[in-house]
């Protein structure tokens, strides 16, 4: 179970399985067509589920792994406070049994579901299930359990941070296994039933029905469009399957959005036809691939948007372009808002991130955009996304840390900065090298203006704006100096807009996109 932002996340996420050739006679998978008796309800009134949970279950398999976890060996001290002695000169309390180094192992462990997809063992369930908990942690065993409670040593085959989803392998054969379906086909209102082991109960069967098609949620995947459904989903479902009325699995039960922790009705599942070519990939021993043209981005929000004058959730805003990447290369610029890929438009429902990930690598995609209030069109060519640690290099990594201004405005930038605080609340000074030093900003090519104060009734407050962030431009003009900022904003209020695009950066973090309110008067 992953929690976000307060939301609970039993992220269960699922692959894809082809169909797996295999030597083994007749065997046919649980859900072949015809092999479920009483699958199709009558119209208008629901079926028992007893004939369907009762083929499928032999499929889906409780997973449990065995930790080995590094912790400070004085029970004495909550953790974290060996640092709070250390920092503030103060001798650390000792006690306790372990190593010369203060730490002993404590055992550990975690519990998820999973499903069979060949009947020789390869098992499918999410990343998050099978890797370790916390920081300092090895997982040492994977074991998957049957229905029927036999156990088996799993080993991993392959897994993908990106979808969470990982591939087990257990050496036995003849097993009960499960085919994917088709999950565009799925519709809201389906019945669909939900097979998994929540809170390490066991197999557990809950039903519910589509509540709605390609949900995004915060914390979660780029490339995600979930299922959502009313159907139990809680903690220890990760990694179990979501099947249509007919047995066939149409996601992989992922998260869940509870204010209590518990299943609220409202449960997420990655859809199939996702999942599929992730891991078709694992089980041949490759990388995943996705499609990606080297962009960071942001939605349109309403204050976004009403600064750009055009309308919100109709494309997404490039807020970095990764240099000598396919999009840098294809000419897009930061400030540039993509409004559709391929011919297809970007929204809430298809984000960019998603509709570039499924293009194929090396293909030439046409890329219509808005710049400067005109539309234009370029062509890129896909390129293959990297990994989560070359992404990490490419980005950088933020500065988690606040950072204050140390440096005091001078007198010749004083009209600047009253005209700042006029217009946005703000007073600003130019970025020299030495407030760059103050403020650990290690990229030397960045330029702009430092906000010095922030009025706290300000729009630009309640935006977030603080002390010693740096604004790099005003509506995509520059503004290297106050004065410039100042102009920048005045030529905004010429416009009759009400709102400002800032363009701010704090610390060594990429850059962001603000919509400020304008003071009038």
């Amino acid at each position: 179970m992953r929690y976000v932002y307060g939301l609970t996340a039993a992220l269960l996420l699922g692959g894809s399985a082809a169909t797996l050739a295999t030597s083994v006679g007749a065997q046919t998978a649980q859900n072949e067509p015809g092999a479920i008796q009483g699958a199709t309800p009558r119209p208008g009134a629901p079926m028992s589920f007893a004939d369907l949970a009762t083929r499928l279950q032999p499929a889906v398999v409780n997973i449990s792994t065995k930790q080995s976890i590094q912790v400070n060996r004085n029970p004495t001290l909550p953790p974290g406070f060996e640092e709070f002695f250390r920092r503030f000169g103060g001798r650390t309390p000792q006690g306790g049994q372990g190593d010369g180094d203060g730490t002993t192992t404590q055992r550990g462990g975690s519990l998820g579901s999973g499903f069979i997809i060949s009947p020789d063992g390869y098992v499918v369930t999410n990343n998050h299930v099978i890797s370790p908990a916390r920081n300092g942690a090895t997982v040492e065993t994977i074991t998957v359990i049957m229905a029927d409670r036999k156990e088996y040593e799993a080993r991993l085959i392959g897994r993908d941070e990106a979808s969470d989803l990982a591939l087990l392998k257990i050496n036995a054969t003849n097993l009960p296994y499960v085919r994917f379906g088709d999950s565009t086909r799925t519709r809201v209102g389906d019945w669909v039933v939900a097979i998994g082991n929540p809170f390490g109960l066991g197999g557990t069967v809950t039903a519910g029905i589509v509540s709605a098609l390609h949900r995004s949620i915060q914390g979660a995947g780029a490339y995600d469009r979930y299922i959502q459904t009313d159907a139990s989903i809680n903690t220890g479902n990760s990694g179990g399957p979501m099947f249509d009325i007919n047995g066939n699995v149409i996601g992989i039960n992922t998260a869940l959005i509870s204010p209590t922790g518990g299943n609220v009705g409202i449960g997420f599942a990655i859809p199939a036809e996702q999942a599929s070519p992730v891991i078709d990939a694992l089980r041949r021993g490759q990388r995943p691939q996705r499609g990606y043209i080297g962009v960071s981005l942001q939605p349109l929000d309403e204050d976004v948007a009403s600064a750009l004058g055009i309308p919100k959730d109709r494309g997404e805003l490039i807020r970095g372009v990764t240099p000598g990447g396919a999009a840098a290369r294809a000419g897009i610029q930061q400030g540039d808002v993509i409004v559709s890929v391929g011919g297809r438009a970007v929204n809430p429902d298809e984000s960019l991130a998603y509709i570039v990930s499924r293009q194929p690598i090396g293909s030439r995609v046409p890329i219509e955009l808005i710049r400067n209030g005109r539309r234009q069109t370029t062509t890129v060519v896909v390129a293959q996304r990297p990994t989560e640690e070359e992404l990490a290099r490419l980005n950088g990594i933020p500065d988690e840390e606040e950072t204050q201004l140390r440096d005091q405005p001078t007198e010749q930038q004083s009209t600047g900065q009253r005209s700042a605080r006029a217009s946005l609340g703000v007073t600003v000074q130019t970025l020299t090298p030495e407030i760059a030093r103050s403020l650990r900003i290690t990229d030397t090519g960045t330029r702009g203006v430092v906000v010095a104060s922030v009025d706290p009734s300000s729009d630009a407050a309640a935006k977030g704006l603080q002390t010693g962030d740096v604004i790099i431009s005003v509506n995509q003009r520059p503004t290297r100096t106050p004065e410039e900022a100042a102009a920048a904003v005045e030529a905004v209020r010429r416009e009759g807009k009400s709102t400002a695009l800032l363009l701010v950066r704090r610390g060594n973090a990429p850059p962001l996109y603000l919509g400020v309110g304008i003071r009038r008067g």
